[in-house]
């Protein structure tokens, strides 16, 4: 459903180009989860910025749904990343003026969907993710672990085709970074989602199918 031929990413630092990502093809299919394992600075990140949409690349292709995202408009390039992709960070990037069932809900709010199968399908979600009785709380009211439950639950709400995951677990301790790891895989493998993770921590890539690494701009398997 998604495949990368060789997607290059250059930046400049004023004086000469740096090469973020060099020449790099990946395929992606429905229901697969990948780890991209690397270290800080070695374009994680940037990789899944530009396979998703929310980068363009310098050169290469990406196609999605054999689809070529290059040829699409900025409003259609939100409007797939609307309905198809859901994308979750290590800072949750949640919006504290609203409550927990309203962050969760702003993806179908945001698509016009009927109030009726927004509340239904919010209701659901929360009970998903474990957050029932604090369906109603601000966001600053709630755990580090909390939080990152209601942007998964955000992020997976409009039944997406492809979830991308960056350092989900990043701001978390052991054991709540293994239970939300957990949790994401299992709402992914729940909605048949194609899941890629990029990720410093080993024990947790080898959850997913596929393990791949990236260095110096280079995606290679593990």
């Amino acid at each position: 459903m998604l495949k990368c031929k060789n997607i290059n990413k250059k930046f400049s630092d004023g004086e000469k180009d740096i090469n973020i990502l060099n020449n790099i093809n990946l395929e992606v299919s429905s229901g697969e989860s990948i780890a991209i394992v690397g270290a800080s600075g070695s374009g994680k990140s940037t990789l899944l910025h530009v396979i998703s949409g929310l980068e363009s690349a310098c050169s290469g292709e990406i196609y999605l749904d054999n689809k070529l995202i290059s040829d699409f408009s900025e409003d259609e390039l939100c409007n797939i990343r609307l309905k198809k992709i859901g994308f979750i960070y290590q800072s949750h990037h949640l919006i504290k003026e609203l409550n927990v069932k309203e962050n969760i809900s702003l993806p179908l709010l945001i698509a016009n969907k009927k109030n009726s199968y927004v509340i239904s399908k919010t209701n659901e979600i929360i009970e998903k993710v474990g957050l029932s009785n604090r369906s109603d709380f601000q966001i600053d009211k709630l755990s580090g672990g909390e939080r990152q439950r209601v942007a998964i639950a955000r992020s997976i709400i409009h039944d997406p085709k492809i979830i991308f995951a960056d350092e989900p677990t990043g701001n978390l301790d052991k054991i709540n970074a293994k239970n939300i790891f957990s949790l994401l895989t299992d709402l992914a493998n729940y909605n048949n989602s194609s899941l890629i993770v990029a990720t410093h921590d080993l024990e947790m890539a080898s959850l997913l199918n596929k393990k791949l690494t990236i260095n110096n701009g280079m995606l290679k398997s593990i």
